[in-house]
Order: C-alpha cells, then structure tokens, then sequence
C-alpha cells in the first residue's frame, strides 16, 4: 500500500523558510552548514527552516564544490552578487577576517540578517562601521561567537548571574594552541596583519575575551604583552621564497574589570602538545567553577555551602534535560560535540529573527564584537607601549 508523503508546509505552515547566503568554504563554512543542516530536525519544530541558497567563493571550481558538498543550491564568485540576491534573507560570513567589514556592511544595507564569523573586524574602527550599519538598517546580527552555546558554559553563566558564586573576584582564561610552533609551518593567511588584523590575540584571545564580558563584565583596564617567535616561514611550494610574518604569535594579558574583579588572559599558537586548550575559571567569594574545552560537557563546580565534608571541587556532567540546551539533545549522559555548538548558535539566530526577539543578552551582537574589538586594540597598544591602558 503506498502511502502520501506530506510536506512540511502541510503539517507546519507556520514556519517560515530563510534564504541563507554564506561567504566563505572552509573549516568555518563547514562547520556553519553542519549547524543549518542539522538544526531543523534537532531543534524540531525549528524557528525557521533554513534554505541554503547560495555560497560564495573566489575559486569557481572550488566553491561549485563546496556548494555540492554543503547542498547549497547555487554558487557565486562575486560577493556583491551573493548579498544583493533578493531570495537570501540570511547573510553568513565565514570567510577571512579582511572580508568581514564591507560584505556584512553591504549586506545590512540590502536589509540581510547577518552572522558574523569572530572577530567581527580587524580593528575597533571597522567594527564600529559594521555596527553603525546593521543598526541603521534594523537587521538582526550576531557575531559567532559560538562557545556562548557550550552547554557547560551556559550553566556557569546561570551560576554566576543567579549570585550562586557570590561577589566575582577573578577571571582565568587561556587559549592554547601549537599548529604553528614549526618554523616549516607555511604562511597562511591567519599570519598576514593586513588580513587577520592580529595573531593569536585576534584569533584565539577574542573568544577569551567575549567569556570574560559575558560571564564577569566590563572591562575597564589591559595591561599586554605580546611576542612573535618566528618572524619568516616559507610561502608554500618549490620556491624556497619565504615570507614576512606580521603578527603576534602570542599574548599574555592583566584584566582589571570595571565591577572590581581583576584577571589574567594568556593566548598562544606556540604551545607545544596543546590543540585547542581552553580553559576559563571565576572564582567568587562563595564559590568557583572552571573549564575546559577539550572536556566540553564537563563544568567542576565548587560551593562554600557544601558539608565541610565533602567540600571541593564537584565534576558535573552537564547533560541533564534541565541543563541548558539539553531538552533539545539527548539522554542524560550521551554527550554533544564542538560541532554542536554552531547548531545550538543557529537556532538561537534563526529564533531571534523568526520571532523578533532580541539577540542578546545570550548570544554577541555586533555591539559585543565592537567592545570586544576595543579590547583588542587595547591589548595591542599596551604592547606596544608598555603602557596599561584604559578603556572608556
């Protein structure tokens, strides 16, 4: 007996589509058309049903690849072309940091929606046009700031904001990386000032400081240091041609938060055995939590109100149903991965569009990316003085 297929549309009217348009293939393009691809049936019933329209690329050969491997609909080879397509509702960039400030400032302008991959621009000064744009056109946005939506960190938000740690005293984030410690380590594009903005502090040092903003507050004053260890490494191919590296390879930072809290932010690629460690700890006067990337359905948890018995540091499984996310994933102690992160950032995207809701204070908009790209250029300039430097 054959039996009738139903449409979405029949069952669930009330959804409405969204024309994604994406700039940008590679590990952040992957990663992003995962999310959209798995979202809508993860997060059942999805706030909106993604469309993926159209990618975007320079290399036509490589991008008509990307688009039959992600299950985009179209390519183009022409960014301009790709945000003034009137059937792309969603503008998401992932390409590199240098193509983040004009494509997203278009876009607005074109009335898209518009995710950003972090960070949002190269200097403060970008990231101030980016959002002067988007709130002049009244579009919804969001910086991707994804580790917002690791479950575990969520629930040390909750922790922290529900006043369960008492008066917030200090702020411990490292980032830790080694995939460029080699100095055969060819240039790539993340080592170029004039593209990436920054090195590590850019790349690694701005997820820090978004947890720092969004978990403690304000900061008020950096005190930096910053170092690149290999300042040539070869171009790639039979050449023997070697290029100029100009950017940092590493930072280590003082935090001073406007609430009184003081912290440290270490970032490096240099840091050999590690991949993608990172950790973030805050310690209050009635507790402390801490975590760690590479175990990322893990949060310890420490409690003054604990017996005297068994006080200490408690490894918390952050898989329960009532853990933040959770009720959409799976049974208690089937854990999620990195990826999932995205897929968690996107339904809460696509909600705040579908549903007009605001994008904060949960997920980074481009005010978020604008304060966090302050930061940064307050770091750099402390280097460069030796100075510390405040932030108005």
């Amino acid at each position: 007996m054959a039996v009738r297929g139903y449409t979405r549309a029949e069952i669930l009217p009330e959804i409405p589509t969204v024309g994604i348009g994406m700039l940008g293939y590679a590990f952040m393009g992957r990663a992003h058309s995962s999310a959209f691809k798995t979202m809508p049936y993860t997060m059942w019933p999805p706030p909106a049903m993604p469309n993926l329209h159209a990618i975007c690329g320079r290399s036509e050969r490589a991008v008509r690849e990307a688009a039959i491997r992600y299950g985009f609909e179209g390519f183009y080879t022409d960014w301009h072309q790709l945000v003034r397509d009137p059937e792309i509702q969603v503008f998401d960039n992932t390409g590199p940091n240098n193509l983040h400030a004009e494509p997203c400032i278009e876009a607005a302008q074109q009335g898209k929606h518009v995710l950003c991959e972090k960070p949002v621009a190269r200097t403060a000064e970008e990231a101030k046009e980016m959002l002067d744009a988007v709130e002049r056109s009244g579009v919804k946005h969001m910086v991707g700031f994804n580790y917002r939506f690791v479950p575990a960190l969520h629930l040390m938000s909750d922790l922290i904001e529900t006043g369960q740690l008492g008066e917030i005293r200090h702020f411990r984030g490292t980032y830790l990386q080694d995939w460029i410690a080699s100095p055969d380590q060819p240039m790539v594009w993340r080592l170029n000032a004039d593209v990436a903005g920054s090195g590590a502090l850019g790349d690694l040092g701005t997820h820090t400081v978004d947890l720092a903003r969004w978990l403690v507050g304000e900061i008020g004053a950096v005190s930096g240091i910053s170092k690149t260890f290999i300042r040539e490494r070869p171009l790639g191919g039979d050449s023997g041609e070697r290029g100029t590296v100009t950017v940092d390879d590493a930072v280590a930072v003082l935090l001073e938060f406007r609430n009184g809290a003081i912290g440290t932010l270490e970032a490096t690629r240099f840091a050999t055995g590690r991949k993608n460690h990172h950790t973030i700890e805050v310690n209050g006067s009635r507790g402390s939590v801490r975590f760690d990337l590479e175990r990322l359905n893990e949060l310890e948890y420490y409690s003054e109100d604990d017996a005297p018995n068994v006080r200490g540091f408690h490894d918390v499984l952050v898989t329960e149903q009532n853990h933040p996310f959770y009720a959409f994933w799976w049974p208690p102690g089937h854990t999620i991965g990195w990826e999932h992160t995205f897929v968690n950032e996107i339904y809460h995207f696509l909600r705040c569009i579908a549903h007009d809701e605001p994008v904060a204070p949960h997920g980074a908009t481009f005010e978020d990316g604008y304060r966090n790209a302050l930061i940064l250029d307050a770091i750099a300039e402390s280097s460069r003085t030796g100075r510390r430097v405040h932030l108005t």
